[in-house]
Formats: structure tokens, sequence, C-alpha cells
């Protein structure tokens, strides 16, 4: 079973979404991944990433990182910042729709607090 995996990293910043997006495709585009799981997998890095962006460090400088691992019809991806961690936001300009989106279109989703601050969203995909 071959297993493929890429690390990137990204300024959190209105671009840090399509970038992650287009990492993602690009490194799925060679294992013919179905169509519509490929477009779960992409909505939920948006989602994520977003996150990151707005929620984690809230128009401070930071970087996101992504990491994908891809074995036989399974994909490991985690998204992590080391912004202000998972707190409530009274002035959110969001709906809080992101996370529970996340949770249908991924087999698994789990959020940690990293040592040393932020946030991880560990997410496991079948891509059959």
């Amino acid at each position: 079973m071959s297993e493929s995996t890429i690390r990137r990293s990204f300024p959190a910043d209105q671009a840090a979404p399509g970038a992650a997006r287009r990492t993602i495709r690009e490194f799925l585009g060679a294992v013919g991944a179905d169509p519509i799981r490929l477009a779960d997998v992409l909505l939920a890095v948006s989602e994520v990433v977003t996150n990151c962006v707005v929620h984690g460090y809230r128009g401070r400088p930071g970087h996101v990182a992504i990491e994908a691992r891809h074995t036989g019809d399974r994909l490991e991806l985690s998204v992590a910042d080391h912004g202000l961690g998972m707190r409530p936001r009274i002035d959110s300009p969001g709906l809080g729709l992101g996370l529970p989106l996340v949770g249908r279109v991924a087999d698994r989703v789990d959020i940690s607090a990293p040592q040393g601050g932020g946030t991880r969203v560990s997410m496991s995909f079948s891509l059959d």
C-alpha cells in the first residue's frame, strides 16, 4: 500500500483558504478520488482554514499549516494554527455552521489545543 504525505504553510490571510484548496486538489489529483468526496474534502479544508484566519488570528499576522497523508483509500488531514485557540466570540462574523458542516462531510473530526497554543483540527476521509 503506497503512502504519500504533504505539508504546507500559508500566511493567515484571505488567500489562505484558496491556497489550501489548490494544494489539496493537486495532492489528490493523481489519486483519482471520487469527485463527490473530493468536493467534501475541499469544502472541509476551506471551512477550517477560514476559521483559522478569522477566529484564530482575528486580523493578526500568523500562519496556517496543513498536513495531508494519503494511504490506500484514506485521507488523514490536519489544519493547525498558533492563534488564540477556540474561544467564544460575541462579535463573530460567521453563523457558526463551519465546524458542524465539516463534521457532516468528514468521517471523523478531532479538535485539539496543541501545546504552545492555537488549534489543530484533524479530519479523516474515505476517498471511495
